[in-house]
């Protein structure tokens, strides 16, 4: 029996440095602010360095991408040009976020080359940064068929294939392109799915796609200490008002309020606005413009409340979400538990998150199964408890400035810096998020500096030359 000291370190059991990854790969982890592993990455990348196939089964914000992003990037080869592992995910955003995050992850390496391949964006550009080799492709299963399809995507070399958040690919009709996508990877490859939920079609999947696959599963219940679970029981003519109730009262700097039906979302959204917070509202009717700018001013904290379906927000994976409110109560209590996972994230720093609950008397059967699943009783208050917390009106703290000119303009986020810290004078610390797209640029500067801003930026230059530019939320400002 080996001693303890044959540890390295005698580092704890969730210490990064137990894992069979290089030193280089170990630093940049604890740069990147990782200080031990999650439930999810403890049980999961052991197997997964092994070359084992998995089911894992962990929430949104659990670190899977991670978990995962380790793993792949142990399978490859620097030096060789192809692709050798594929990650397809439900939707654009969450390939957006997966791609940053295993580009941060890989920064031990040099050179390595992650693409994204998902719709809404001009197949040539894609087709061209595949030409130029890669070793990561991250996508969606539609556009990634496409690529294949057209033969401008080559699998021949793939080691590892990734399905993220699995049962939403699955909800959302992908089961027929993920079979054609996985029918052209090799055979002898490692697959590692990854579920919020454990539905019989991933069963079924698994044993089509996967070789003796090893099932983990975390816990879906969430740590009491991490998250602070309110119901109020509502009447259906004052459930919207409640909302407003709600925000006035704990005032939380960033919320996702989740609705059951598009038109709630709609109606909510408005109320909150005639109330004068800064609300958007996200469903699946929306253009990709439309949802690409919403995220971008929510995430970038512009936006104070984001109301969403559980449709629109599958794959929506937002740091620092002080709290998340359900306005309708989900039939579903797994979803349940899925929708308030996203606050009080584990492995982020974050701190306590507030999970906050209405429901009518006709959803009490829906609150039973809820109860049941969490294994403990709702831990109910009264609207009239609710009293205006006081102090400035609750605005949110940044503002976003969109600049017309992208990628397609080579346009960096460090240009954007540049003409805003340089040229225009302002400080670095008044300059937030930089998300830059194809055709356009959002950046988020300090509220207060938001309109002057963005006349600066108008007279000015970046990357030497003129730039439209116009503040998205005038309304707010």
């Amino acid at each position: 029996m080996n001693s303890p000291t044959s540890l390295p370190d005698a580092a704890p059991a969730d210490s990064f440095s137990r894992l069979a990854l290089s030193p280089s790969v170990i630093a940049n982890i604890e740069a990147l602010g990782y200080r031990s592993m999650t439930a999810i990455q403890a049980a999961s990348l052991p197997p997964a360095l092994l070359g084992k196939d998995l089911i894992a089964q962990a929430k949104t914000g659990s670190g899977k991408t991670a978990a995962f992003g380790l793993a792949l990037l142990a399978n490859l080869n620097v030096r060789r040009f192809a692709v050798q592992s594929l990650v397809l995910c439900p939707t654009r955003e969450l390939a957006d976020q997966v791609t940053a995050e295993i580009r941060r992850l890989a920064r031990a390496e040099e050179n390595i080359k992650v693409v994204t391949l998902c719709g809404g964006v001009a197949m040539r550009g894609q087709i061209a940064s595949l030409e130029h080799g890669a070793h990561i492709v991250v996508g969606t299963p539609g556009r990634v068929l496409d690529h294949l399809e057209r033969e401008t995507l080559d699998l021949s070399a793939l080691n590892t294939l990734v399905l993220d958040e699995a049962d939403r690919m699955l909800d959302m009709g992908f089961v027929d392109d993920i079979a054609r996508v996985a029918s052209r990877c090799p055979a002898k490859r490692q697959t590692l799915l990854f579920s919020a939920t454990y539905p019989d079609a991933i069963a079924q999947i698994s044993a089509r796609f996967m070789r003796d696959p090893l099932r983990i599963e975390v816990a879906a219940q969430h740590a009491e200490a991490r998250i602070r679970q309110y119901w109020y029981e509502v009447r259906a003519s004052e459930r919207l008002h409640a909302v407003t109730l709600l925000l006035d009262h704990f005032r939380p700097q960033s919320t996702l309020a989740f609705c059951n039906t598009k038109q709630q979302c709609r109606d909510l959204a408005a109320v909150l606005q005639a109330a004068g917070f800064s609300a958007l509202a996200l469903y699946g009717e929306l253009e990709q413009r439309e949802r690409d700018q919403v995220l971008v001013q929510f995430s970038n904290r512009s936006c104070s409340v984001l109301v969403a379906t559980d449709v629109a927000a599958r794959g929506l994976d937002i740091a620092q979400l002080e709290a998340v409110i359900n306005v309708d109560t989900t039939p579903d209590a797994e979803v349940h538990i899925h929708r308030i996972g996203r606050t009080g994230r584990e492995g982020q720093g974050g701190g306590e998150g507030l999970a906050l609950n209405l429901a009518s008397l006709d959803e009490m059967g829906a609150v039973g199964r809820i109860e049941q699943l969490q294994g403990r009783e709702s831990d109910w208050h009264a609207l009239a408890e609710l009293t205006p917390a006081g102090g400035p009106p609750l605005v949110p703290p940044m503002a976003t400035l969109q600049i017309v000119g992208g990628r397609k303009e080579k346009i960096r986020a460090g240009d954007v810096l540049g003409a805003l810290t340089g040229d225009c004078g302002y400080a670095k610390e008044q300059v937030g998020r930089i998300n830059v797209n194809e055709f356009s640029t959002y950046v988020a500067v300090d509220r207060a500096i938001a309109a002057d801003a963005a006349r600066r930026l108008s007279e000015g230059r970046v990357k030497g030359r003129s730039v439209k530019v116009r503040l998205l939320d005038e309304q707010d400002s």
